[in-house]
């Protein structure tokens, strides 16, 4: 009888390690991050490789491991229970049936899958080659099971044949810098050096571009004196230059090929003929998404060019820099004004300047309004009135409060907003 226990304990024993072994692969490799496997398998890593290649097949993998585990906890749970009802009768059932349940929910479930959770990479990439072995083994079972599974669920109308994700690559790469941002894993620039570059797809020429009344250009017709006064007085290094009108652009001049004709000329910048060192100006549509745009800068080498709407009427230019600054954030040189256009007051407000792009914006305040209609906080403030708003008037969008204090003509210079619950 001792003999018959002994055996019984010990064969309980190993189901139970069996069991936890499954428990263990089903969080680890469910658990396991693809990218950090990528990374593993880029690197030499034949067993990450091998977890990447069982993981597509999910389901497969799931199934193999559910068989097994079944199996395990079942076999351990009879065995307990002819034991204990031959030594303790029709109420040993009772007991085998508490005690199994306690030791495969500690031991065979809890344990194991604490364990997985914390380490999931390294469970998933210690487990693999057995899993390997299994899957192909219970290969037939499991995809007689999946059969089963699928036709059942078709009754009631679940189709997971074709399941696609719900969310999108970037998405979850959005969602994944977000919660390590939460976490205290990425500091605030780092994230929006991440997400600026998961945008560039989602953002058009039209969003980057300088609008063509901030544009620097230069008058074909005018002195070769009064030019070379104006490049030295802007701090640019390009610029468009326009025939008659400012619209006809007829070419891009460099600064750096102005001073070499006027070294060339021995200084004399009255010996330099404009169009012979102005090169021709590039058009692009204003709707071209910016990840294509910045391709095409790379690919032509050059980091200028002029955006055009539907109707081939300019509506500003657009540079490699200002695509650099949608991923990093605003560019400031020697040249450039140190005013962000964002004011803070002692209130709590803030007051902005109507140009201000709303990216800018919640980049710098951590706010969250919405871009996908309007660039900057006064079209926002257009869009959502449905009208041009008048100084002094006052709106409540998107939890702000935001009043117009000052317009030039029909466009809205100056905004105050003030974030609703502070008050």
């Amino acid at each position: 009888m001792s003999f018959d226990i002994g055996m019984a304990a010990v064969t309980i024993f190993l189901l139970l390690l069996v069991s936890a072994f499954f428990s263990a692969a089903e969080t680890g490799m469910t658990a396991t991050s693809r990218a950090r496997l990528t990374e593993l398998e880029r690197r030499g890593s034949w067993r990450a490789s091998l977890v990447l290649r069982l993981t597509k097949t999910r389901e497969r993998l799931i199934g193999a491991i559910l068989l097994g585990n079944n199996v395990a906890n079942i076999t351990a749970s009879a065995v307990a229970t002819a034991i204990l009802i031959k030594t303790f009768g029709d109420s040993g059932a009772v007991i085998a049936s508490a005690a199994m349940t306690v030791l495969v929910l500690i031991f065979g479930e809890v344990m194991p899958k604490t364990y997985a959770i914390a380490y999931p990479d390294r469970v998933a990439l210690a487990v693999a080659p057995i899993m390997r072995v299994l899957v192909a083994v219970f290969g037939p079972v499991v995809i007689a099971v999946e059969y089963i599974v699928k036709k059942v669920l078709a009754v009631f109308g679940a189709n997971v044949s074709n399941v696609n994700d719900v969310l999108s690559a970037h998405d979850e790469l959005r969602g994944t810098i977000d919660l390590h941002y939460n976490e205290g894993a990425f500091i605030s620039q780092d994230r929006n050096m991440l997400g600026g570059i998961l945008d560039l797809q989602d953002l058009e020429v039209l969003d980057a571009m300088i609008h063509r009344t901030k544009m620097v250009g230069i008058d074909a017709a005018d002195a070769p004196e009064k030019i070379v006064k104006q490049v030295l007085k802007s701090g640019h290094s390009r610029f468009p230059v326009w025939k008659d009108k400012q619209d006809n652009i007829v070419g891009i001049l460099h600064a750096k090929n102005l001073f070499a004709a006027m070294q060339e000329n021995e200084g004399d910048s009255a010996r330099v003929n404009i169009e012979d060192v102005m090169s021709p100006p590039w058009f692009v549509p204003d709707t071209r998404p910016l990840a294509d745009q910045l391709k095409a800068f790379l690919r032509r080498k050059t980091h200028f060019a002029i955006v055009v709407d539907e109707y081939g009427e300019v509506q500003g230019l657009i540079t490699l820099e200002d695509i650099i600054e949608e991923i990093i954030g605003d560019i400031k040189d020697e040249h450039d004004f140190v005013s962000s256009g964002i004011k803070p007051q002692s209130d709590g407000s803030y007051v902005v300047e109507g140009t201000v792009p709303l990216r800018d914006l919640n980049r710098a305040l951590n706010w969250n309004l919405p871009d996908e209609e309007a660039t900057t906080i006064a079209g926002l403030v257009i869009h959502d009135a449905r009208m041009i708003p008048e100084v002094g008037q006052v709106f409540n969008f998107h939890g702000f409060r935001l009043e117009v204090l000052k317009k030039r003509k029909h466009q809205v210079t100056s905004l105050k907003l003030t974030p609703e619950n502070l008050g």
